[in-house]
């Protein structure tokens, strides 16, 4: 029985010593997070606030700074960015939100343990104010993006926000038995008592039970808990309403039920990338009156309770009103929710707001961008939205910008809520372009590529409505000359591959070409293929842009061609062929990254006998597969936190109903989901999983771990290692004690693709 030794040697030493020196040039390297623009009083330029995030190696973690810049315009169209000369370190900040005049800002400090959350109120020079929120009141904020909902009031005295509602109390004990209540929890002769089983929200939510929705008044310093909301309703993304003539105004938010909107559910599933979880808009009533003792007026039960501004529809979230207030924009993922695929094609929606101001449940829906099923080529093929600004709105107050992924490519669109129609605001490149933020009716953007790092871009519109891009020097695009003069000596190119053996049963849309990224050098001699790492998704409905990669970007730089295949499943391709993989996983998309493989071959850009294969999560499941199916066609795998057992995860898994939707297909997979599955239903997981092609598995693979992974446990990849050893595989184990299914604490993710070129490396010698 093969086992790779534990440690280094002389042998491997120099390599791993050589090739940490390479990937520490790429790992450095700031990204753009976000940004804000404030209109200056002159009205002539404006002020631009980038928050940019640096891996901290040695502290395994992120430095986050503020860097700031004055955008001078031009009469003749041109524009000049005037840059701070050094950036601000936000260090022990959880969040940042500007107020909208740029006048003030909100500071967030969520402190471990039984510290209370900091809020902090910054004026131009100094801190103005300062509330500390004791765990009594609540719990930390949340600003990760998905719950995350913090909003300034229009006259910037009142913020709206999520946070962790109290932990119920818990029994203390002492020596003596269970102390009284009133008893102090610090005393060192007691300690206090686990309590009751509460379930969490799943992978990226350890210790995450119940997001609830808070008021803070930054003239007096007082919390108000916002009532008129169901204990059964988890909050998010909250936003003000317009003001109206009342003393009163309402939030309007997303409220994600605990059952995940179906009876037979009794627990939270992880909720984390998962758009298939039901939720509406709701709005309820928050005083804005001042009373005598300067606190927000609290109003009887009957006239707080929240309202369901979207009961004909399964999914609406990231509320945005216009600037007038006249509409509530909203994005749904109804596709997503009604067949049971974690992500699908987004439709976008609006809402025509009530003239008094007081919103009611008969408000009609109003579609604007429906779901795309099949997308003619080169056309829209649909909307696939992973963020949105909080001002996403034109001074026209029709139209939306947002970016969204347009096959292997991520564009951005401009949309009117008024007449539905999309246009592509972006080059037609083949780079990925994301948007910072709006300046005006300008568009302030990042755009990058696989040999391109990160460059800022500032969009105008013609009197023509057509859109000019300038390029925009920046500290941050100041990449070092030996990053700079690898990726000058790299391609890319985006193939289309076409779908053979299409049966007669599969939908347009699922017959139409997918596409895989390939990425090679320039200076590939005639006739000699480099050797090529095939580098899959997960999801399986996700996909992997033609926007910079540092890890991506090392292994290139190693000398390696890249194949990144986005399979039938992928998002951005129309959601008919999104949905063409469920109930056909192990199958439908195995066969698509072989068929990859066969084109590249066939074009003579690889070496059929010099592939190897690596993916995370479901791109595991896939290498996994792919070493048990076709045993002979490639020379190494890695893979992360890979599904390798469908049997074990469905018992283990915060998502344990994906196994059954993509397993067996979609709604009948939600029919079937349960915790304890029948005989014949098991017999189904095994045979789609990895782990019943073991057997066959000659291939030396290597496996990357977190063991604080909730979506696929740890249990799932060691299984499989310990099955493959018993058949004499060679394989290599490197679990991270402290990471989750990302593996991307910063020494994780160094060290993951660090021992993948190394591996990988050690096979093509």
């Amino acid at each position: 029985m093969k086992e790779v030794s534990q440690g280094l040697n002389a042998a491997n030493e120099e390599e791993f010593a050589s090739q940490s020196t390479l990937l520490t040039e790429f790992a450095s390297l700031s990204t753009i997070d976000k940004a804000w623009v404030f209109e200056s009083e002159n009205g002539g330029s404006s002020r631009a606030m980038f928050s940019i995030s640096q891996p901290n190696l040695l502290g395994n973690d992120k430095r986050t700074h503020i860097l700031s810049s004055h955008i001078a315009k031009q009469s003749d169209g041109s524009v000049s960015f005037q840059w701070a000369p050094f950036p601000v370190e936000m260090s022990g900040v959880s969040t940042i939100v500007p107020s909208p005049s740029g006048q003030k800002m909100l500071v967030i400090r969520n402190q471990e343990n039984d510290g209370p959350t900091q809020f902090e109120i910054w004026g131009p020079s100094q801190v103005d104010k300062e509330i500390h929120i004791p765990k009594s009141v609540h719990g930390s904020v949340y600003t990760d993006g998905w719950f995350e909902g913090i909003s300034w009031s229009s006259d910037e005295t009142l913020i709206a926000y999520v946070a962790e509602d109290p932990c119920p109390s818990k029994p203390v004990f002492d020596g003596l038995g269970c102390k009284k209540t009133g008893s102090t929890e610090k005393d060192c002769n007691s300690w206090k008592g686990q309590g009751d089983f509460e379930e969490e929200w799943g992978e990226a939510y350890s210790g995450k039970r119940c997001p609830g929705q808070f008021v803070v008044n930054i003239v007096s310093g007082d919390i108000h808990v916002v009532d008129g909301i169901s204990k059964s309703l988890n909050i998010g993304q909250v936003v003000w309403a317009p003001k109206n003539h009342y003393l009163y105004q309402y939030l309007v938010f997303v409220g994600w039920p605990s059952d995940c909107g179906s009876e037979k559910i009794v627990r939270k599933l992880g909720i984390k990338y998962c758009y298939n979880r039901p939720c509406a808009l709701y709005t309820v009533k928050a005083s804005v009156h001042k009373s005598e003792t300067n606190k927000l007026e609290t109003k009887t039960e009957g006239e707080t309770a929240a309202i369901n501004l979207t009961r004909g529809i399964s999914s609406a979230f990231f509320p945005r009103f216009s600037p007038d207030g006249k509409s509530l924009g909203f994005l749904s993922a109804k596709s997503a929710v009604d067949t049971g695929a974690h992500s699908a094609t987004n439709s976008l929606h609006r809402i025509d707001w009530p003239t008094d101001g007081k919103p009611n449940v008969s408000l009609k829906l109003i579609d604007v961008v429906p779901v795309v099923k099949c997308a003619e080529e080169d056309c829209f093929p649909g909307l696939y939205c992973s963020s949105f600004l909080r001002n996403p709105w034109l001074s026209d107050g029709q139209t939306m910008i947002m970016s969204s992924y347009w096959r292997s490519s991520q564009v951005i669109v401009s949309v009117d809520v008024l007449s539905g129609r999309v246009s592509r605001v972006t080059p037609n490149s083949s780079a990925s372009w994301d948007i910072l933020a709006l300046d005006g009716d300008n568009i302030l953007s990042v755009s990058s590529s696989p040999v391109e790092p990160p460059e800022i871009k500032y969009g105008y519109s013609t009197e023509r409505k057509e859109w000019n891009w300038l390029d925009i020097p920046s500290p941050v695009s100041k990449y070092p000359t030996k990053v700079r003069s690898m990726l000058s000596s790299l391609q890319f190119s985006i193939m289309k591959i076409p779908v053979h053996y299409a049966s007669v049963e599969l939908t347009d849309g699922a017959r139409t070409p997918y596409e895989a990224i390939f990425v090679s050098s320039k200076t590939r001699k005639s006739g000699a293929c480099d050797p090529l790492i095939v580098i899959l998704h997960g999801g399986p409905h996700f996909l992997v842009l033609t926007n910079y990669n540092k890890n991506h970007a090392f292994l290139s730089a190693l000398g390696y061609s890249l194949l990144i295949v986005n399979y039938r499943g992928s998002l951005g391709f129309g959601e008919e062929a999104l949905q063409s993989v469920l109930g056909k996983i192990g199958s439908q998309d195995v066969s698509d990254v072989l068929a990859a493989v066969d084109h590249a071959t066939e074009m003579g850009l690889a070496d059929p006998s010099k592939v190897a294969v690596v993916g995370g999560s479901h791109g595991g499941f896939l290498t996994t597969h792919l070493i048990g199916q076709a045993p002979d066609r490639f020379v190494a795998a890695a893979a992360r936190n890979p599904v390798c057992n469908l049997l074990l995860m469905v018992g283990t898994s915060d998502i344990p109903d994906w196994c059954f939707v993509e397993a067996f297909g979609g709604r009948e997979g939600k029919d079937y989901f349960t915790e304890a599955p029948s005989l014949d239903h098991l017999h189904v997981l095994y045979n789609k999983s990895p782990i019943s092609h073991l057997s066959k598995v000659k291939t030396p693979i290597l496996l990357l771990l977190g063991a604080q992974d909730l979506r696929v446990p740890v249990s799932n990849g060691l299984q499989y290692a310990r099955a493959l050893k018993e058949n004499g595989v060679e394989v290599k184990v490197i679990v991270f004690p402290n990471d989750t299914h990302g593996i991307d604490r910063p020494q994780s993710d160094f060290e993951s693709f660090l021992n993948i070129g190394v591996w990988f490396n050690k096979y093509f010698q």
